[in-house]
């Protein structure tokens, strides 16, 4: 798995030398070929640095600019955009590698970061029935990979509201559930990630039905992600993401404490497991 991460990082690392190479074959300053493609020249540099994903409209006009005959735009086409993700969510997943905080919201089913394969699998098959086995089995090896950011001890930290439907919905069946349900308290009691159930008893809640991720970083400005059917919206219009936080902190504030969570997430995982047993 960390394979496929490690040749996205290379072909980052490869457009920037590449380009720093040029840029100076060229004469210019960060500054000035970050003026002509309008963005700044920390932007350039963090393309130079691999710290940021290279943007497809902005290789091609530095194709333009320094009359690389197409050679940028053609490795964002062919190596850095080529993504194991649905294409509404490839961003937001390179974004998230690079957060230093992540704090989501699920109304109806176990975040991506925190899915077990058997539940993946589930999840991944009941939006796509027709799907061969290959396609399943690689998006769910790609699920699983963006799973490896929590083993990092430094980063990032994460918070995630779970509604209780996503406790309660039997999601590939009883037995899938239970050992999904254990999955998230064992990372809960290992003080990996902060989580909290927003129990049916919270009654109506902000922002009702839709999944959303607010993401902090080092360098760059807070960016959410909403996610609808099939589709996709990362924001970072100040005056939104101040909206969205207000509507996290709504969440927080209804849910329960993360103790009682933990209670309530191994209770709905016996239940499944009970469930299971007779079955």
């Amino acid at each position: 798995m960390a394979k496929a991460g490690s040749s996205r990082q290379a072909a980052w690392e490869f457009f920037g030398a590449e380009l720093k190479k040029r840029r100076e074959a060229a004469g210019m300053t960060q500054q000035e070929l970050g003026r002509r493609v309008f963005v700044s020249g920390a932007y350039i540099g963090q393309f130079e640095q691999a710290i940021r994903k290279p943007q497809l409209d902005v290789a091609i006009r530095i194709d333009e600019t320094l009359q690389t005959d197409g050679f940028f735009e053609r490795m964002c086409s062919q190596l850095i955009n080529k993504s194991p993700y649905a294409e509404y969510f490839a961003a937001a997943a390179e974004l998230e590698s690079l957060a230093t905080a992540i704090c989501d919201f699920a109304p109806t089913i176990v975040p991506g970061l925190l899915q077990t394969a058997p539940y993946a699998r589930a999840v991944v098959l009941a939006s796509n029935p027709l799907a061969s086995d290959d396609q399943i089995e690689s998006t769910v090896a790609a699920r699983l990979e963006r799973a490896h950011l929590l083993k990092d001890p430094a980063k990032p930290e994460y918070w995630v509201i779970l509604h209780e439907h996503a406790l309660r919905l039997p999601t590939g069946g009883a037995h899938v559930m239970a050992a999904q349900l254990d999955h998230v308290a064992a990372l809960a009691r290992s003080r990996r990630v902060l989580v909290q159930v927003l129990p049916y008893a919270a009654g109506a809640y902000a922002e009702m039905g839709k999944m959303l991720r607010l993401m902090e970083f080092e360098d760059a400005p807070p960016t959410v992600y909403t996610e609808a059917v099939f589709s996709g919206n990362l924001l970072d219009d100040p005056a939104l993401v101040k909206r969205v936080r207000a509507a996290y902190d709504l969440l927080r504030a209804s849910a329960l404490a993360p103790e009682a969570s933990l209670t309530l997430i191994e209770s709905a995982a016996e239940e499944h497991r009970r469930c299971a047993s007779t079955t």
